[in-house]
């Protein structure tokens, strides 16, 4: 008599049930060498950030006043020259460091924790409930975020906090949509009428079902958003409506330097290539994290 030969489990379904999603993920991330660049690239500003307080002193070098070594070119003992007060330009491009990844992360969770609820919210409901959201979102996606960013911290003064939620705000209604699209597809899946089914309230079926399930655009928006914000908030500070002056912001330090860009290009030069760098690295960790979450990109 045949027997029916018992059939061996997909390799690839074992070995994802074995590593987990997340897992997954990176191992898929780390076979982009670009993402892998951007990362270190971002741990390295980050490290050398945190370093700074420790390698450096505050009060002299970052927002004191020399004018003996004022403009002083690149050299040795000031590697990016110094600025019109004397300060090491240099160093307080290790400490403006700290400024513009602290608004552009902080600005992308306030965009993260309104938007991504607001479009969870009217995705899952629908309804009356999302045109609302929704329509809303429609009013201010036309109007150009850095011009609200401008309006909002025009009305509420110049701080780091305003320049947080003035970023913050502009960027909520590409999230709002990216977490409605993302739970359209989600709320009329199995698994979630089974959670109804079993009498979960719908607080519970948003936050352990829906939720985890909408995470992988949302985080991947969240990634390419602090480039954007970062870019925002330089340009709000060159123009002299973000970060506080003597504060090291690198927008900032544009602006003290375009008065002298003719004969102290330098000035203009660091800080614009900072910039550069970090939002060029971000923006291939926001690739590499595309292209590992979305299963429409694998190989």
């Amino acid at each position: 008599m045949l027997t029916a030969k018992k059939r061996a489990p997909d390799s690839g379904q074992e070995e994802f049930r074995k590593i987990g999603i997340w897992a997954e993920i990176w191992r898929d991330y780390k076979k982009n060498k670009g993402a892998m660049a951007g990362l270190i690239t971002v741990i390295v500003i980050i490290a050398v950030a945190v370093l700074a307080e420790f390698l450096f002193d505050y009060e002299t070098q970052v927002v004191g006043i020399d004018i003996v070594n004022a403009l002083k070119p690149p050299s040795m003992e000031h590697l990016f020259g110094t600025d019109q007060y004397g300060r090491d330009i240099a160093v307080r491009i290790l400490y403006g460091a700290r400024y513009s990844l602290a608004v552009g992360i902080c600005a992308v969770m306030v965009s993260v924790l309104i938007g991504s609820g607001l479009g969870i919210l009217a995705g899952y409901y629908g309804g009356i409930t999302e045109t609302l959201i929704m329509r809303t979102m429609d009013v201010i996606s036309p109007i150009p975020s850095l011009l609200l960013a401008i309006c909002i911290s025009t009305a509420f003064g110049q701080s780091i906090g305003v320049l947080m939620l003035a970023i913050g705000v502009v960027s909520v209604p590409p999230f709002a949509q990216v977490a409605r699209a993302s739970v359209l597809t989600i709320r009329e899946q199995e698994f979630i009428e089974a959670a109804r089914a079993s009498g979960a309230r719908e607080y519970q079926i948003i936050l352990f079902h829906v939720v985890p399930n909408a995470l992988s655009p949302i985080i991947v928006q969240s990634t390419m958003r602090v480039a954007s914000a970062i870019i925002t908030a330089s340009s709000l500070s060159f123009l002299g409506l973000g970060v506080p002056t003597p504060l090291p912001e690198w927008g900032g330090m544009l602006s003290d330097g375009r008065l002298f860009i003719r004969d102290y290009s330098y000035m203009t030069l660091f800080p614009g290539l900072a910039i550069m760098l970090t939002v060029l690295a971000i923006n291939l960790i926001g690739d590499g994290m595309r292209d590992a979450m979305d299963p429409r990109l694998k190989r």
